[in-house]
């Protein structure tokens, strides 16, 4: 890594081939600098597994396994994803690309795996070859097609796995494939997430395990009252169009139930009051059984279900309710063994998401918990932030209520802990890569990374800005002489869901290649975004535009007030997805801030986002249409004064390219100036190289064309 980073001392850094790399092209060939890095651990007793790929511009995954319980314990590749057949995307199945999509997935190869109680024996596949990983042996399993999602079940012996809407169960001893559950009507699927549960209640599952092994837990989804969305692609004009079951805000949902199915076939409904809570948001299995949370449209009331081992039908356990709305928090609902179930709800009497035990709070206030790790009667392991900057794990004990952090927390660790075992991905603002441990009592292991360095220094500056405290970080060219002023650019996301002010140098790589161009790059979270507790989150609450904004245009003059260095008369903002849509807004309703905006993949009109997402800050549109309204950019197209750049990809099945299409639409109407950028064959994700890396040489060329500076790249 060259000590001075910007562009005109630092061109690159050098590729596989030994050439110059800048950091658009390696950041996109490393897709994001996900190539090369550990990731997806699982833990089963004393046996970690993970998935990394060979270097840092290797796509494709192979199986890695580190035995905690062995004297010397170290990593092993367990299967060399280069040793199976040509790995080809193109054949995947629909039903894989879609899970894929919903989960952000860039890499290839492995991309996920299930592994029996013991880690003895793992399954997984690559292009819808399901394959068994026993011990040293590696075979692939028979199947009927392509096959989604192959779970085993706890005790090794049967796989379940989807294919073509469909579950199958494969005995792993005989060979054989029994389909449990057939497609008998059209739209209809089993086994498989819906789309609402995946992108929005991130749960990407939809068949469990369960009774040790003897019954499986199956979603089934019916679609066919689902509105038509048609994604086409307008470069194969002979292409018929994709048809895409879309619910948007205001309009139909999915059919959802829930089946307990035997391994004969024969299955029973799992009934509850479906009309009150449409909703399947979690499912936990443990070894109390099953819990299930269920919630109501609006998201303000939910249900906590039980099916216990050997039920065959639903009981209920608790209820929940919040005058805003519910979170739907990693881990949780579930029961520990002695049946209590653990939650984490918003305790807004001392405005903290805390984890509680049957309904009473045993984590302290003032940290919040993000996600349940662990659960066992003597304690709990789970993230949390005692400040919305970091985040690590800490162990509470219930019988002492002692919290113990596990790792340091001053940066931004995530884990992975059951029983004694905890994996640690820790980074902070000072390193760009982060470090990954795996341990247990006296045992760790460090597994190297072998993601690319990004080809640049980063110096993140971390502060708290304005009356509010904003979150803030600011980027400078590396460079950067005292005195002279800069343009600036604003790289928010600044919506619920997404923190962008983090711990983690990692995290502001392109923002600091922006800022190396010559500017000075701003990013604030505002009101609506995780961390600071409930108060903070459910302050957008009827409004989606008015306190998101103010909250960036606090933060940057209180940022000027004290760095003279931001030249306020040249502003320009970015963003991607709900980033896009404040980008836009921007320039709509503040041309008095911000002086021009590239908006990715924008939501410019509510009504044609999904269902659980927009409702759950809007509500319901046929109820409440002026929220939306006043939510909208259509009606501000005649406002725009400044230069508007926005792209979209025309694959995108999560904010659908119609929105672009329409501000386009009406902004021409109004006969305002601006730019469009269709991405043909782009979804919401850019994992193409070449799109991704050109994307931000054209975001510099813009900024550098409207703010008057900028340098070549």
């Amino acid at each position: 890594m060259n000590a001075n980073p910007g562009m005109n001392a630092n061109p690159g850094t050098p590729g596989n081939d030994g050439e110059s790399v800048s950091y658009p092209r390696q950041k996109a060939r490393t897709r994001s600098f996900q190539c090369g890095r550990p990731r997806a651990f699982a833990v089963a007793g004393d046996r970690v597994h993970f998935i990394r790929s060979s270097h840092g511009t290797d796509p494709a995954g192979s199986l890695w396994l580190i035995d905690l319980s062995s004297p010397e314990p170290a990593e092993q590749c367990v299967v060399d994803i280069g040793a199976l057949p040509v790995q080809d995307d193109a054949e995947l199945p629909a039903a894989e690309r879609a899970r894929r999509e919903r989960m952000r997935e860039v890499t290839a190869g492995i991309t996920a795996f299930s592994a029996d109680r013991d880690g003895r024996r793992v399954v997984f596949s690559v292009n819808g070859i399901p394959y068994l990983l026993d011990g040293s042996d590696l075979r692939a399993l028979p199947s009927p097609g392509p096959v989604v999602d192959p779970r085993i079940d706890p005790t090794g012996s049967r796989v379940a796995m989807v294919v073509d809407g469909a579950v199958h169960v494969i005995d792993v001893a005989a060979g054989t494939v029994a389909e449990l559950c057939p497609v008998t009507a059209e739209h209809q699927t089993w086994g498989l997430a819906d789309f609402i549960a995946a992108e929005e209640l991130d749960r990407f599952r939809g068949h469990w395990w369960i009774d040790d092994g003897a019954a499986l837990l199956v979603e089934e989804v019916d679609e066919s009252g689902v509105d038509v969305r048609w994604i086409a692609d307008p470069t194969e004009p002979s292409r018929e169009p994709v048809a895409h079951r879309y619910p948007s805000a205001g309009t139909a949902n999915a059919e959802v139930r829930l089946w307990r199915v035997s391994l004969d076939g024969s299955r029973d409904p799992l009934d509850w009051d479906r009309l009150a809570y449409p909703y399947l948001a979690s499912v936990h299995p443990s070894r109390a059984g099953v819990t299930v949370q269920v919630m109501s449209r609006d998201q303000r009331q939910a249900g906590i279900l039980a099916l216990d081992p050997g039920a065959r039908e639903l009981r209920p356990l608790t209820q929940a309710s919040d005058p805003n709305w519910l979170d739907v928090m990693p881990g949780v609902p579930v029961r520990d063994d002695t049946g209590a179930v653990i939650d984490i709800l918003a305790d807004h009497a001392t405005d903290t998401y805390r984890l509680t035990r049957d309904g009473t709070p045993v984590s302290p206030p003032g940290v919040q918990v993000r996600g349940l790790l662990d659960a066992t009667p003597e304690h709990l392991v789970f993230l949390g932030s005692p400040d919305p900057t970091v985040q690590a794990p800490y162990r509470l004990d219930l019988l002492t209520g002692q919290v113990q952090a596990l790792a340091a927390d001053d940066g931004w660790t995530s884990a992975v802990a059951e029983g004694s075992v905890i994996v640690l991905a820790a980074s902070d603002d000072s390193s760009a890569t982060p470090s990954f441990t795996a341990m247990t009592g006296s045992a760790r292991v460090s597994i190297p990374s072998r993601a690319e360095r990004p080809a640049i220094e980063i110096a993140p500056r971390i502060t708290r800005a304005g009356e509010r405290q904003l979150a803030t970080c600011l980027l400078l060219p590396r460079d950067h002489q005292p005195g002279q002023a800069l343009p600036v650019i604003m790289s928010p996301y600044g919506g619920p869901h997404a923190q962008r002010v983090v711990r983690s140098a990692a995290a502001y790589a392109t923002d600091q290649w922006l800022a190396d161009q010559g500017f000075a790059v701003v990013i604030a979270d505002g009101r609506g975004t995780p961390g600071r507790g409930p108060a903070f989150e459910r302050a957008i609450a009827d409004d989606l535009a008015g306190v998101v904004l103010q909250d960036q245009v606090d933060a940057l003059q209180a940022l000027a007030a004290v760095h003279p260095e931001l030249d306020l008369t040249r502003v320009g903002i970015r963003g991607w997805s709900f980033g896009g849509y404040l980008a836009a807004l921007a320039v709509l309703d503040r041309p008095d801030v911000f002086h021009a905006a590239v908006a990715g993949a924008p939501v410019t009109e509510w009504r044609l986002y999904d269902t659980a997402y927009t409702e759950r800050y809007l509500g319901d549109p046929n109820q409440d249409p002026q929220r939306y309204d006043r939510a909208s950019l259509l009606p501000r197209a005649a406002r725009l004064t400044r230069p508007l750049l926005m792209l979209h990809g025309l694959a995108d099945d999560n904010v659908l390219a119609a929105n672009t299409l329409q501000l386009s639409g009406a902004l021409l109407a109004a006969g305002r100036p601006h730019s469009v950028v269709p991405l043909s064959g782009v979804t919401h994700m850019t994992p193409q190289e070449v799109v991704a890396e050109n994307l931000l040489r054209l975001e510099v060329d813009f900024f550098a064309a409207n703010l008057g500076s900028g340098r070549p790249h």
